[in-house]
């Protein structure tokens, strides 16, 4: 008995179907089988079914001798299914990469529950993908199984039968069913929901919604659309059905009753202001029974927004006219809002610019800025600070948003973003620094120098290798992010790797400064008071073992979360154990809730600090590895979802070969590492070095130096850099009892090493 019975109806789909089926048999989960239904398809759907049963067993193909449509030939597929779960996928959509291995391990997690929602995203000709806005509500966090009275937002997700595990026996002892007719999925959808006695979610990308140019059921013009009535008939049947089967579930069933209705609304709105559904001639019948509708199913209780109100107002009361001349008046509205914003927007950016203009003509001094327009830091920080120390003739400027000019230290002039004196600085800075992209708009005036610091080592794919990564790349601009790279002059690299990737990734003709990473410096020039004190501010107490736990951000998630229960770590690990928790800028907000030994510390506005003040750190793909190698602290690996990450967005760094720690592949191994001592013992300080010999070469505090020197004073006899041999170790507070093993942890069953594979 497989895990999974994936069903796969096929009608007009032949220029799809192969890759459908592909992203099927091609899941690193192979417990599962796949019913293809060919639904009497006058195409080549058929035999290519055929062929794909003829190569794997685990396809079957079923024949219907007429054309039923979608739910007949999902019924069909569900008689002869004998999976646990059952898995709808239509045969012009795709699973992603690794989606039934992540379904699986999330029902095991939940412990089997009735129905399993996960989430899509809709992918269109251009090879654009676009997440579903309602993602929020699968998120994970909060207990599961649940009941739908629990998270009622579910019922705000598209209706569809394909975004669900469904467990097959309590669809059989339900006797849940596809009706025939377009819109099948609603009477299919409410009543899974509603019966359900476990629902669990997962925060997961797992079907690819093809988009189609033509030749979608949804897209086609006819009266089948009229079907959507006899659907709603459907739904509001069962419940009156279970009501009677189930009298003591009446109540319940009455709350659904005022949300179904306005749900109800909504879906026939739409379809009524469709033109590629409703013909012209059908526009006047669909609203009459519309009108029928709403008043058979209307219940007080279902509170919507003015606008919405409305509109299901003038459907109820069957007023087309007004309907219209009022979607005329909002649209001309809306049309004229947007060109008076737009005629705001350009008066605004023409002065701007002319300001920017006249400013280029005036003498020029220096402007810092990091990505984000966040606080005072990284590598542009540790610059500025050499910019003031070695060349104070040159009078700089730090732009951030305001939130952050409390972090811009006093001798520094601070900048608002957009403001006529950013620009100002932008037109007279004889040197321009940045780790990301520079200001849209910027001309490069004759003698400014434009120096790139980048975000760090690159571990993830970067630059122009994202070409071949949507998912990760996020609509990137490559002919503007070409045009951006022309203008720099120098690129700041912190070792031989980097340089060779910015090369590849980034090409232009500027200069590589392979002089170490900048940022680094204050870790180099540490004292033990400075540690001291930096722990001391965070709260840590003495002796204790301070852990920081920095997660990347993750291209695939639309919500990031903890990969880790934390507080379960701590308590695994022991009173003298704590964790410092930061999430990734682009997460947000807080990684975890503060407790007793766990400390978000997400809003701590110097990362630098945070890595003094730990005695290790745990981290996934975070290119803070490098600048922790370094520092010559133990560092873990927690290879969460190495092969999805690897999928979406890819690392120039074998970690699995070349690893600079521990590796933990889940949350049991991790605690492992640490309680049996493996994160600080010899071999992993073996793999350490070997790590921070390749790609820490130049982190002698020193680099903000060699680069402000060669720039800005012309030098080309630079500080040496002091060989790590002969390299301070950066004084660490860990206690002496981190030294030992903690023998009151349960260990990980079975040998294994600190190279175990991902």
């Amino acid at each position: 008995m497989p895990r999974f019975s994936v069903i796969v109806p096929a009608y007009q789909v032949q220029a799809y179907l192969h890759a459908c089926l592909e992203s099927v048999l091609a899941q690193s989960y192979p417990d599962f089988e796949v019913i293809v239904v060919d639904d009497c398809s006058p195409d080549a759907c058929g035999a290519i079914a055929d062929e794909f049963a003829a190569l794997d067993p685990r396809v079957r193909v079923v024949r219907l001798p007429h054309n039923e449509g979608l739910g007949p030939a999902r019924n069909a597929g569900m008689e002869r299914a004998v999976g646990d779960y059952l898995v709808f996928l239509d045969g012009d959509d795709t699973l992603t990469p690794h989606a039934l291995r992540g379904i699986a391990d999330r029902i095991k997690e939940t412990g089997e529950p009735d129905v399993l929602v996960y989430d899509y995203a809709r992918t269109y000709w251009t090879g654009e993908t676009v997440r579903n806005q309602a993602a929020a509500h699968l998120t994970e966090q909060g207990p599961a199984p649940f009941r739908l009275a629990d998270r009622p937002g579910l019922l705000k997700l598209l209706m569809v039968a394909w975004n669900k595990a469904v467990r097959r026996e309590f669809a059989e002892r339900e006797g849940l069913a596809f009706p025939p007719g377009y819109y099948e999925d609603t009477p299919w959808t409410y009543p899974v929901l509603l019966t359900a006695g476990s629902v669990a979610t997962l925060d997961r990308v797992c079907v690819h919604y093809r988009q189609r140019l033509r030749g979608s059921i949804l897209g086609t013009p006819g009266e089948r659309h009229l079907d959507v009535f006899a659907q709603y008939d459907r739904v509001f049947a069962f419940l009156d059905a279970r009501a009677e089967t189930h009298p003591a579930s009446r109540r319940e069933l009455d709350r659904w009753r005022p949300l179904l209705y306005r749900r109800m609304a909504d879906h026939l709105t739409t379809v009524y202001t469709r033109p590629d559904r409703l013909p012209r001639s059908l526009r006047a019948e669909f609203l009459r029974r519309a009108r029928v509708h709403c008043r058979r199913y209307r219940v007080p209780g279902a509170p919507a927004p003015l606008p919405v109100r409305l509109r299901h107002a003038l459907l109820r009361l069957g007023l087309r006219r007004t309907y219209a001349a009022l979607r005329l008046a909002s649209a001309l509205r809306r049309r004229t809002a947007r060109i008076s914003a737009g005629l705001l927007r350009a008066a605004r950016t023409g002065a701007l610019r002319l300001h920017y203009r006249v400013q280029r003509c005036l003498p020029l001094r220096a402007v810092f800025a990091v990505e984000g327009h966040r606080g005072y830091g990284r590598d542009p920080g540790a610059l500025e600070e050499a910019f003031r120390r070695l060349a104070p003739h040159v009078r700089t400027a730090w732009a951030a948003a305001p939130v952050h000019h409390h972090t811009v230290p006093p001798g520094t002039r601070r900048l608002t973003p957009g403001t006529a004196a950013h620009w100002t600085a932008l037109a007279r800075s004889r040197y321009l620094v940045s780790d990301a992209a520079f200001e849209a708009g910027l001309v490069r005036r004759r003698g400014q120098v434009l120096v790139q610091t980048q975000a760090g080592t690159p571990l993830k794919h970067m630059g122009l290798d994202l070409q071949e990564r949507p998912g990760a790349a996020r609509g990137t601009d490559f002919a503007r992010l070409l045009r951006e790279v022309d203008t720099w002059d120098y690129v700041v690299s912190a070792n031989r790797h980097s340089t060779l990737t910015w090369e590849r990734v980034h090409p232009g003709g500027w200069t590589a400064l392979e002089h170490g990473q900048p940022r680094t410096d204050v870790l180099q020039r540490a004292t033990a008071a400075d540690v001291a004190r930096l722990r001391e501010t965070l709260g840590i107490p003495e002796g204790t073992v301070a852990i920081l736990y920095a997660p990347t951000h993750r291209d695939y998630r639309r919500t990031q979360r903890s990969a880790l229960d934390l507080e379960r770590v701590v308590r695994r690990l022991g009173p003298r154990f704590m964790v410092l928790a930061r999430a990734h800028p682009a997460h947000g907000g807080p990684l975890a809730a503060s407790a007793d030994r766990v400390l978000d510390v997400s809003d701590h506005p110097h990362v630098e600090s945070l890595c003094l003040a730990s005695d290790a750190l745990v981290t996934d793909y975070s290119s803070l590895m490098f600048d922790c190698a370094g520092l010559d602290r133990p560092i873990v690996l927690h290879a969460d979802e190495p092969q999805a990450y690897e999928a979406v967005r890819g690392t120039y760094v074998d970690l699995r070969s070349f690893p600079p720690g521990a590796i933990a592949r889940d949350e049991d191994e991790l605690i492992g590492v640490f309680a049996s001592g493996e994160w600080h013992g010899a071999r992993t300080a073996r793999l350490r070095a070997a790590f921070r010999e390749r790609f820490c070469p130049y982190d002698d505090g020193r680099a903000a130096d060699r680069v402000v020197r060669r720039v800005v004073l012309g030098e080309s006899d630079l500080p040496p850099v002091v060989p790590l041999a002969e390299r301070r170790p950066a004084p660490s507070a860990a206690s002496a009892l981190a030294r030992t093993p903690l023998a009151t942890v349960p260990q990980p069953a079975g040998p294994r090493t600190v190279t175990d594979s991902l």
